[in-house]
């Protein structure tokens, strides 16, 4: 008689070496050899060693069922973001943007056990592939001696507003402070992310230094690099990590960090006729993560919402001449 795997462990296990694996990992560079969190190796080897474990130790009839190989493995998953979660391991944020990636890495894990016991005529020998418990610490030194090379995006938004253009200029070198429901942030909001409240700035020129301050005393400081009264404006951005509070944002995504910055942002004023000016936003950013590819699209719609906020308020202001 085969002896069945209490339901409880699928779960437990899984879960725990996920929190090993975290804590292995997020010891940092151990001895120059290993990536931390943000490598291949844990974002993609562990969520896959997390689904084919689960399904290598569940009950071999339910093994044997594409779909279960597919959904079991995200339920240690999410136990495993839950966990990290009430103990402050990782923010909310990282979660949101991770999920996807682990979701399809732990199923694709989950397939290849349930392959793997499909073939098998023994029920005993399940664990017979457990090598695959250590792909991920064996990769790490390999993934290691790897360049990790920066990549610079762009991210591009405009509104058309009817309104002086001393009006809108008024509003864009200066940003009086945001009352809460004039917010309409859409994913930053919904991740928790630091929403605007102003923009102070000393002098309408070249050289002039300008302020972008965040909730949860997050605070950039801007140096205005190109002006043109009511045309344009450019300016760069310096994000010093070491000052952004610890409440802010995740340690993995902050601005100015290792992996994501900043690093200018352009205001372009354009005359449309019969009142009505575009306004024009342009930023650009770096990522160097092992993950650009992935990474790069929620870097983008991040920045482009929080474009897309400021300019909102904005437009409002300049209508309705508040």
């Amino acid at each position: 008689m085969r002896k069945k795997t209490k339901w409880w462990l699928v779960i437990a296990i899984p879960v725990a070496y996920a929190l090993l694996s975290r804590l292995f990992f997020g010891a940092g560079n151990i001895a120059g050899l290993l990536p931390a969190v943000m490598s291949i190796s844990f974002l993609a080897g562990v969520p896959f060693v997390v689904g084919y474990l689960t399904v290598m130790i569940s009950d071999p009839v339910k093994a044997r069922k594409t779909r279960y190989c597919i959904f079991m493995p995200w339920l240690p998953l999410f136990a495993f973001m839950t966990v990290t979660l009430i103990f402050r391991i990782e923010g909310a944020a990282c979660w949101i943007m991770i999920m996807p990636l682990w979701m399809i890495a732990s199923s694709i894990g989950g397939l290849v056990a349930g392959k793997k016991r499909r073939k098998q005529s023994d029920d005993s020998q399940k664990l017979q592939g457990s090598w695959v418990l250590f792909l991920p610490i064996v990769c790490a030194p390999v993934e290691k001696l790897l360049p990790l090379l920066p990549a610079r995006y762009e991210a591009y938004t405009y509104s058309d507003i009817q309104a002086p253009a001393e009006r809108i200029w008024s509003n864009v070198v200066r940003v009086r402070t945001i009352a809460p429901e004039e917010d309409h942030g859409g994913l930053t909001k919904w991740m928790g992310f630091p929403r605007p409240i102003r923009a102070e700035l000393d002098y309408t020129g070249v050289g002039g230094r300008r302020q972008a301050i965040f909730s949860k005393g997050l605070v950039f400081e801007e140096i205005v690099n190109d002006y043109a009264e009511q045309e344009r404006m450019r300016f760069s951005i310096n994000a010093d990590p070491s000052k952004v509070p610890p409440t802010a944002m995740d340690e993995h995504i902050v601005i100015g960090g290792a992996y994501f910055d900043v690093l200018d942002g352009t205001y372009r004023l354009e005359r449309l006729g019969s009142g009505v000016y575009r306004l024009h936003l342009y930023s650009h950013w770096v990522l160097k993560t092992p993950l650009n590819f992935y990474a790069s699209w929620w870097a983008g719609w991040i920045m482009k919402d929080i474009q897309n906020n400021i300019l909102q308020v904005i437009q409002t202001r300049c209508e309705r001449n508040l």
